[in-house]
């Protein structure tokens, strides 16, 4: 596995992988492909470096949308936000994400932040246990989502 950052032209793979990863998860996602290519024009435009994808003998199978332009209200700082983070359904539990959200963190960290924040749906159990496993804890709701954080 390779994990590279993201280039303009892998907007088709992040729109096929997005839609593919949030099937049966639909109230967390947008669900039309313009909606999808807009997302993905947004995220490229934060922060270039923390947009990375992960490719598996060539195929794209996930990605992760660090923002370390982001400044959290209820941090009142500048954080490693985590906008995204998504693998193929068929990729899942071989440690791809572990992988992509570990290169977050240490991105986040490079770039001189203390704090990782993101947010999970609420019925999002597993993303909610995978982010508890790698040392994120809850930290309030709003609505459908929670949000979690982690000191880097």
């Amino acid at each position: 596995m390779i994990v590279r950052t993201v280039e303009r032209d892998d907007i088709s793979s992040f729109v096929e992988v997005y839609t593919k990863a949030y099937e049966g998860l639909e109230e967390y996602a947008y669900t039309r492909r313009r909606e999808i290519r807009n997302y993905f024009k947004w995220l490229f435009s934060r922060d270039r470096d923390g947009f990375m994808v992960a490719e598996v003998d060539g195929e794209v199978v996930g990605f992760v949308a660090c923002d370390t332009n982001w400044i959290s209200v209820f941090e009142r700082q500048k954080v490693g936000e985590i906008h995204e983070l998504f693998i193929l359904p068929e990729w899942r539990c071989r440690g791809i994400g572990s992988v992509l959200l570990g290169r977050a963190i240490e991105y986040s960290k490079s770039r001189g932040r203390r704090i990782a924040e993101l947010w999970a749906g609420r019925t999002n159990y597993r993303a909610r246990r995978f982010y508890s496993s790698h040392g994120f804890r809850e930290a309030g709701e709003w609505g459908k989502w929670i949000r979690m954080i982690r000191d880097l």
